[in-house]
């Protein structure tokens, strides 16, 4: 998953949770949840443009709150698809997603 959009540069993301090894990780560094193969999850990310703030919860639990990397126009993504040392594999299922919107 991913908020596209920032101040490049280096960055051209807000955030991404992806997977490695098994593990979800906020880009590569911090990992949210273990061992996540085969299992449904809830995740809700919370991208606070104004207060320049994401928080990323996993199952109700606040596993990770950083900093935002500004810019102006933000998306986001749900899905699949390679970085380095991909597998043959891979697959990502999303049911009930709900965008919110602060006014």
């Amino acid at each position: 998953m991913q908020v596209f959009g920032a101040s490049p540069p280096p960055h051209a993301s807000t955030a991404m949770v992806r997977v490695y090894d098994g593990n979800l990780t906020y880009y590569r560094k911090n990992v949210l949840a273990e061992n996540i193969y085969d299992k449904w999850f809830r995740l809700n990310v919370i991208h606070d443009v104004d207060a320049s703030r994401v928080e990323i919860y996993i199952d109700g639990e606040l596993k990770l709150q950083v900093d935002g990397r500004g810019g102006v126009s933000h998306a986001f993504k749900c899905g699949v698809y390679a970085q380095a040392n991909d597998s043959y594999y891979m697959e990502s299922r999303w049911k009930d997603i709900k965008v919110l919107r602060k006014l």
